[in-house]
């Protein structure tokens, strides 16, 4: 499994006009900021787009050019290179949010649209999960990310008591 390659597809999707922007998030995300973990699949973010005259995106269009190109469906997933990829759509304003500012990494020369890690540690926060609590705690102990912007991020998106909470139950020293 090699994520060069399978972002260097994602990349070609976007040459070709398949999709329009992306960016990766989840723990693929993550690890151009923390240490690699082990995850099963990449999420990428995407702006569906509907068909002339229909209301509902559809993925068909995604899945029927990966399927062409060697993909094959395993569940929600696409197999592209060997990594599961499952694309998705920006479910939330805080997701809206970090497709628009997504960051430009290199993996190996090529090119990666990235949520940034205060978009990251933010989604960790709201979506609340033990996993994601510990990748938000990883993002604060290896001082990853921008404490100024994170917390204006959390405050655009109405979670500072989400952060008050994860701070009282994992960051506050006092019995």
């Amino acid at each position: 499994m090699n994520i060069k390659d399978t972002i260097a597809a994602i990349n070609q999707m976007h040459a070709d006009g398949v999709i329009e922007r992306y960016a990766i998030g989840g723990a693929v995300g993550a690890t151009f900021y923390l240490e690699p973990v082990a995850t099963l699949d990449v999420d990428v973010f995407i702006d569906f787009r509907p068909e002339a005259g229909n209301l509902l995106a559809s993925p068909l269009p995604i899945f029927d050019y990966l399927k062409a190109r060697g993909g094959k469906m395993d569940g929600e997933y696409i197999v592209i290179a060997g990594w599961p990829v499952q694309f998705l759509p920006p479910a939330s304003p805080l997701i809206e949010e970090a497709l628009a500012q997504a960051v430009e990494k290199d993996v190996a020369g090529t090119p990666a649209r990235v949520f940034t890690a205060e978009h990251l540690a933010a989604i960790a926060l709201q979506t609340g999960r033990a996993k994601d609590k510990a990748r938000l705690l990883q993002f604060i102990e290896s001082a990853a990310f921008d404490p100024p912007r994170f917390q204006a991020i959390l405050s655009r998106h109405g979670l500072q008591q989400d952060w008050q909470r994860f701070e009282k139950q994992f960051l506050d020293d006092t019995p």
